[in-house]
């Protein structure tokens, strides 16, 4: 069997022989085509044997395969709307130019074709071709030849490769599209406004994580790409917005696994006047109709697990309760910090000196609760150590009016009824800082010079978009509803081509 650098020479020669022909193999456009479900919706009712001989149609895609019977020969062509049937034939095209197709035409080609459509004897719908038009040559194998690719990681490096050989994938990741459009379209009809913020930030605040830092030139100083969207919408309820939300990159220079990658999509809204109860309700509805929404777009084993996993209600439980129910830890709130240290310690957590209070309760709530949390599970009233940007709880001592939401064991998001009192953050931003910790917010002076300006009473909400994308198009891996994930480097020598496994380091 050939190898696929010689398979690759051996297609640069047939384009090569074409060119010296005078032919333009890559011609700037076709015009005039119409899609190949177009042209399957207008043969509907023809019985197999019939043709429209009056209709001239001209289509375009990727050939899929080429099946040579004598004179005629069959080729699937796939285009954005679905797949149909190219009939090549000496009687159509004439023995010259039929001769002349067959001899360029490979698996993977780009093509443009026009003809009268019909349907085959076997029932095909068909395009009975005229005229082959080469658009592209595809100098590499398709990966149907070998089965598909199937290292994981070379896959997900290449996802062009992806998209083209699993029509799984690219539904998967179509889905993924009208997810975000009705996301959109719900919060719109909320009366929420989107809104875009600052990417680049002098502090990158608003959660507990490590930014990416880079330089800008021009101003002769580093900046941080922004780790949340949460301090800058904050400053536009400040201004006088009263519901705004942004779909938007964040950046964090952290984990990498399943449910983790360091750039990744958050929506995250504020909503003045209101608080976490009104959040949890909205989001409930908001997850209930996503999974309306997308469910037409999904296969339909898929679907029905889907809208089974979001059918409100959603199961609540509260932070405290329920950590101490399943780690046996009696008053979990009164243990030292040292204490706390030691035990998230004992359950793997990566728990240094400074560590703070709220991150090893988080740390033993992830060991001990998270991972049963398969339906969606709203986790209630943490305790205030884990929050600094939360406010206080109305009647419950130590805690805060915070939600996260739970699905499949990973969280989806995380809101709270916001602290809105300037001094009150200030102290809460310094109590973290004195920890000394990896783990705190960082201090944002110009966030707190807006709070002083006077911030409404108001509730926000953080959400994932891959997490959700995950849960909505039943997925259990983030890499798998991200186009271009981040991956291990290729192995040395470069990126494999389809035709071989790549091996992953």
């Amino acid at each position: 069997m050939p190898t696929g650098e010689e398979l690759t020479r051996e297609r640069r020669a047939k384009r090569d022989r074409l060119s010296a022909k005078g032919i333009n193999v890559y011609p700037p456009t076709f015009p005039g085509r119409s899609l190949t479900l177009a042209v399957r919706e207008e043969l509907k009712g023809t019985p197999p044997g019939g043709e429209l001989p009056s209709l001239t149609r001209r289509v375009a895609g990727r050939v899929r395969s080429v099946r040579h019977l004598g004179k005629s020969a069959f080729v699937p062509l796939r285009d954005d709307s679905g797949e149909l049937q190219l009939l090549l034939s000496a009687d159509r095209m004439g023995a010259s130019s039929f001769e002349e197709a067959l001899a360029w035409l490979d698996p993977g080609d780009i093509v443009g074709a026009e003809g009268v459509p019909l349907v085959s004897r076997r029932g095909e719908p068909s395009l009975g071709v005229q005229t082959l038009t080469l658009l592209a040559k595809a100098l590499r194998v398709p990966p149907e030849k070998y089965h598909g690719l199937r290292d994981v990681e070379a896959r997900l490096r290449q996802r062009y490769i992806d998209l083209l050989s699993s029509r799984e994938t690219l539904e998967r990741f179509r889905a993924r599209t009208h997810l975000v459009r009705s996301l959109r379209h719900f919060l719109d009809a909320e009366g929420f406004l989107e809104v875009e913020t600052p990417i680049l930030e002098r502090v990158a605040s608003g959660a507990s994580a490590r930014p990416f830092v880079t330089h800008y030139n021009f101003l002769d100083e580093d900046l941080q790409l922004r780790i949340a969207l949460e301090l800058r919408l904050k400053r536009l309820l400040v201004g006088g917005f009263e519901r705004v939300y942004e779909i938007g990159r964040v950046f964090r220079n952290e984990d990498l696994d399943s449910t983790h990658s360091p750039e990744f999509t958050m929506l995250e809204l504020y909503w003045a006047y209101a608080d976490y109860h009104d959040l949890r309700s909205l989001v409930e509805r908001m997850l209930v109709r996503l999974a309306t929404d997308v469910a037409p777009y999904l296969p339909e084993d898929s679907a029905a697990r889907v809208r089974a996993t979001f059918t409100p209600p959603f199961d609540r439980i509260d932070f405290v309760e329920a950590l101490e129910k399943e780690s046996g830890l009696p008053a979990v709130l009164t243990l030292s910090p040292e204490q706390l240290r030691a035990k998230a310690r004992e359950v793997g957590a990566d728990v240094r000196p400074g560590s703070t209070v709220g991150y090893c309760l988080d740390k033993l709530f992830d060991h001990y609760v998270t991972p049963k949390l398969e339906r969606p599970t709203f986790v209630l009233d943490h305790p205030e150590l884990t929050t600094p940007l939360a406010k206080r709880h109305r009647s419950l001592p130590g805690r805060v009016e915070r939600f996260e939401l739970f699905v499949h064991g990973y969280e989806l998001g995380n809101a709270y009824t916001e602290l809105n009192d300037p001094d009150e953050q200030l102290r809460r931003f310094e109590e973290q800082r004195s920890a000394r910790g990896e783990e705190t917010y960082a201090l944002d002076e110009d966030f707190l010079e807006a709070m002083r300006y006077g911030m409404p009473p108001m509730t926000g909400v953080g959400l994932g978009v891959d997490r959700l994308a995950m849960a909505l198009l039943d997925t259990p891996s983030i890499k798998e509803v991200v186009l271009f994930p981040a991956t291990k480097r290729a192995a040395p020598g470069g990126v494999p081509g389809p035709s071989s496994r790549a091996s992953s380091d």
